[in-house]
């Protein structure tokens, strides 16, 4: 087992939620300090950057997510994470790396580690940097607000790159719009509380929240283009306490995807509307509260420099092994710190799934139900070659751009 592995295991049994990733944060922190580099910690919170300056020459930035999610974990590996929180809604949750931050922090060391033993082949200034809360509180963002780029040098260009369930070993960046704009909101329906014998004498935010999931639906099938790709889902209902009670809120957990900022706009309102309306239509004597709890952009490629890496990764691994994922309705707030900087952005797509498996899954038709997906309780990247490969593709995406 290489160094490399076993801090992967580690990570990955040691998973942090967002803006909590302080043992994660000291483990990076340390490892970048014994590798020789320039290290600020606490940058919004537990962000850790380290620098690694090597003469005159551009500054590339290349980037990792530090933060778990609350998913109890039921992959049964021998690392699994056996972590327990309480959440923000006071349940006890699980905590795990379901989507493969781990995988991310534990190449981009790695790819410090090999630019430091090839540091007389190139010239400039590598900028690691280890982001909190990408999935709860837009960490990019925070860290940019606490003065990132008066800390740290800012960079020509920022790269980085996500784990998924594509084939280990394969890596590649889709060009201009990459992946989804994201519109987060906790949503609180007012109802009055009563007895659930009499429910003549309340207004039932059960049912106003139920009516309100259902005509959500509607959103992108009438009100959305069919071209214009857009999703919105409901990924939490939290009402009551015991059933012959009926409560008097209830509260909705929205999440809405889109790609342009007019179809933004357009599903956002109609969420708002719908929202509001059934509230109306349900009798309620207060209007709904809206508690925006991410809001990302749509991440985008810059083209000239996502063909320029794309053609390094072609030429150092070969055609086969260099893809183009698409469209993602998944969303990232990566293109926050090349925004900041007014710099372009390359985001890249590392396939962590095995092979076989993959290989016999899509044969079958079953690549949905038989290829855990990032935010499964069963996402479970295979340590190599996705390390490996992972590290590869730092370094020469880093040396493509760096003197």
């Amino acid at each position: 087992m290489t160094a490399l592995e076993e801090l992967y295991y580690d990570l990955h049994a040691h998973p942090e939620l967002s803006f909590a990733e302080h043992r994660t944060a000291g483990v990076v922190a340390d490892g970048l300090t014994a590798l020789g580099l320039d290290v600020t910690e606490g940058i919004g919170g537990t962000g850790v950057v380290g620098v690694l300056a090597n003469g005159n020459g551009p500054t590339v930035l290349l980037r990792a997510d530090m933060d778990g999610l609350p998913v109890t974990e039921e992959t049964g590996l021998p690392y699994a994470s056996t972590q327990t929180v309480v959440d923000e809604h006071g349940h006890e949750v699980g905590v795990m790396h379901a989507c493969g931050h781990d995988i991310h922090i534990t190449c981009l060391i790695g790819a410090v580690e090999r630019l430091i033993e090839t540091r007389s082949e190139w010239s400039g200034t590598v900028v690691a940097l280890f982001q909190p809360a990408e999935e709860h509180g837009g960490g990019a963002r925070v860290m940019v607000e606490d003065g990132l780029y008066e800390k740290v040098p800012k960079p020509d260009i920022v790269l980085g790159q996500h784990v998924a369930p594509y084939p280990a070993g394969i890596v590649g960046a889709h060009s201009g719009p990459a992946m989804a704009a994201v519109d987060a909101m906790d949503v609180t329906m007012f109802g009055r509380g009563g007895h659930g014998s009499r429910p003549e004498t309340t207004i039932d935010p059960v049912v106003m929240a139920s009516a309100t999931v259902m005509r959500l639906q509607g959103v992108v099938s009438r009100e959305v283009a069919a071209f214009d790709p857009a999703v919105v889902t409901v990924g939490f209902v939290s009402a009551g306490t015991k059933s012959n009670i009926i409560p008097a809120e209830a509260t909705l957990g929205i999440s809405i995807r889109s790609f342009s900022d007019p179809v933004r706009e357009r599903v956002v309102g109609a969420v708002e509307r719908i929202v509001r309306s059934e509230a109306q239509a349900s009798g309620a004597t207060r209007e709904p509260e809206f508690s925006v709890t991410e809001a990302y952009p749509v991440t985008v490629n810059d083209p000239d420099a996502t063909e320029r890496t794309n053609n390094a990764f072609r030429a150092a691994f070969g055609d086969d092994r260099v893809f183009d994922p698409g469209l993602i309705a998944g969303s990232e707030d990566v293109g926050n710190l090349a925004t900041a900087a007014g710099v372009p952005l390359v985001y890249w797509f590392l396939g962590g799934a095995d092979p076989a498996a993959y290989a016999a899954a899509e044969a079958a038709g079953t690549l949905d139900t038989d290829i855990p997906s990032n935010h499964s309780p069963f996402f479970a990247p295979l340590p190599q070659p996705t390390i490996d490969a992972g590290v590869d593709a730092l370094v020469v995406a880093a040396r493509e751009w760096l003197g």
